[in-house]
């Protein structure tokens, strides 16, 4: 049983308010100095999920454990859990990487199981901050795909931060139109959330076609529509490059395919833009 989980169970077992304590943030300092001194403790050894002392601290923002754990050689930095994730993964969406940056064994750009590295899941979770520490690194390639195919600017424009969007933007080696394995282009994914400004954005990008299907024949407008976004439908419509009367390849137009919430808006608009008008 690694540390961490030691003294969870140790205060599970002790319900006396005098152990208690060592639950709370403010004396995680001396607890880490106290286990680590035991005889035999092993900060790397994991529980059965694969998750180390550093690791857990990192999960849930404890910076000064991460602090005096990255002060100890023997600790591993970048361990990862049986999901494949480090602790810089789970660092980086609580929004601090200096201390794990300062040991060269880290890698930033290391994949998990599912194929993601700390960027997306930054990316999606629209720390900006973190987004630009990341992309400031040689060694983190802005554009690589997870195993779904889905890249962190896909993941960001989900996200719908306009800040964080811009910044892989940015960067020249970045595809803006880069479809995920079933042909979702970040377009796509943005068109379905309430964010109509990261529409925009991707939409003043010159590689992004507004009108293009994945892999069910459905395109951006698509999704809209069927989400209820009425604002990006309007964006959307708004464009000579956008057909109105696109079907899928069940053969549904996007007006088929309107969600039952905000109907009467959405539905008058696709009629209002159908070259059939119907």
């Amino acid at each position: 049983m690694c540390i961490y989980r030691t003294l969870l169970v140790a205060q599970k077992k002790n319900k006396d308010r005098k152990t208690l304590y060592l639950s709370y943030p403010i004396y995680f300092k001396e607890v880490v100095k106290i286990l680590l001194g035991w005889a035999g403790g092993d900060p790397n050894k994991p529980d059965k999920y694969g998750r180390t002392l550093l690791l857990y601290a990192a999960e849930r923002g404890h910076e000064e454990m991460v602090e005096i754990l990255l002060g100890r050689k023997e600790v591993n930095p970048d361990k990862p859990d049986i999901e494949g994730r480090t602790p810089l993964s789970y660092a980086a969406q609580k929004m601090y990487l200096e201390a794990l940056f300062r040991r060269a064994e880290v890698n930033p750009d290391k994949t998990d199981n599912d194929g993601g590295t700390p960027l997306p899941s930054t990316a999606a979770s629209r720390h900006e901050k973190v987004v630009k520490i990341l992309l400031s690194r040689e060694d983190v390639n802005p554009d690589k795909p997870d195993n779904h195919g889905r890249t962190p600017l896909s993941h960001a424009s989900e996200g719908g931060n306009q800040k964080v969007v811009k910044i892989p933007l940015g960067r020249e080696n970045i595809n803006p139109d880069t479809p995920d394995n079933g042909g979702r282009t970040p377009l796509a994914y943005a068109a379905t959330s309430w964010y109509e400004g990261v529409v925009e954005i991707l939409l003043e990008q010159e590689e992004v076609n507004p009108d293009k299907p994945d892999n069910g024949g459905r395109t951006p407008l698509s999704y809209a529509a069927k989400e209820g976004r009425e604002g990006v439908v309007k964006i959307l419509l708004g464009r000579e490059d956008v057909n109105p009367d696109q079907p899928d390849n069940n053969g549904k137009t996007p007006l088929m395919g309107v969600g039952w919430w905000r109907v009467e808006g959405i539905k008058a608009l696709l009629q209002a833009y159908s070259l059939t008008g119907s």
